[in-house]
């Protein structure tokens, strides 16, 4: 029977997530971890222009060092992104058993990878091919980045803003079911006015709910 990885998506605001290494691999690891809230360190001598540009702006930490142990004593997320695997196996092996650890050159020794994924707003899809064929995935990405464009960071906005007043304002259980199921639609996506046509849909819902019963 093959073993699959869990999918999850982790709330990382407030965590301490370190990234040992300050290369290209690294800097894609931070640059990935921004907008997350996360407490996000780098440990390495030497770092990119970005990885410096980001510590310089606050956004980022960076420890201009070597790797210790004590480094990751407090991290909840440890990526070991160096350009040495011997070194990438001291950062492993110093890990507790409670922490999550992914090594750039040994995906078989980590315990989570990071999917190729599509964030649009509050919308993220993750991609995984369990290591079989990370080309394969990227490519999928490329489909669900053309198919999930940039209209859908407005309406996913727009789905959240109203899912929580219909959860709160709408006290009969019929009507509220169907303005849920009516604003995932094509049309709503798509238009240009939602807040009008929102309002069109509630009256319409409340009429047709009222002559109901």
């Amino acid at each position: 029977m093959v073993k699959t990885g869990y999918p999850v998506i982790l709330r990382l605001e407030g965590k301490s997530v370190v990234v040992a290494g300050g290369g290209k691999v690294a800097e894609r690891k931070v640059v990935g971890l921004l907008g997350t809230g996360a407490e996000v360190v780098v440990i390495s001598p030497d770092a990119t222009d970005e990885i410096q540009r980001l510590s310089h702006e606050g956004r980022i930490i960076w420890k201009q060092k070597t790797f210790s142990a004590s480094d990751i004593a407090n991290a909840f997320l440890i990526f070991a992104a160096t350009n040495s695997r011997e070194i990438n196996q001291s950062i492993q092996e110093s890990a507790g058993t409670h922490q999550l650890v992914t090594i750039a050159d040994d995906p078989d020794g980590s315990n989570f990878h990071v999917p190729a994924h599509v964030q649009r707003g509050s919308l993220s899809i993750a991609i995984s091919t369990g290591g079989a064929s990370p080309t394969l995935a990227s490519q999928i990405r490329d489909q669900l980045e053309q198919q999930f464009d940039v209209s859908y960071e407005g309406y996913l906005d727009f789905l959240a803003s109203k899912r929580k007043w219909i959860l709160k304002e709408v006290a009969n259980p019929t009507l509220k079911r169907e303005l849920l199921k009516s604003i995932v639609s094509p049309e709503f996506l798509t238009s240009d006015h939602r807040e009008e046509d929102f309002i069109r849909l509630y009256e319409a819902c409340c009429k047709e709910t009222h002559n109901s019963n």
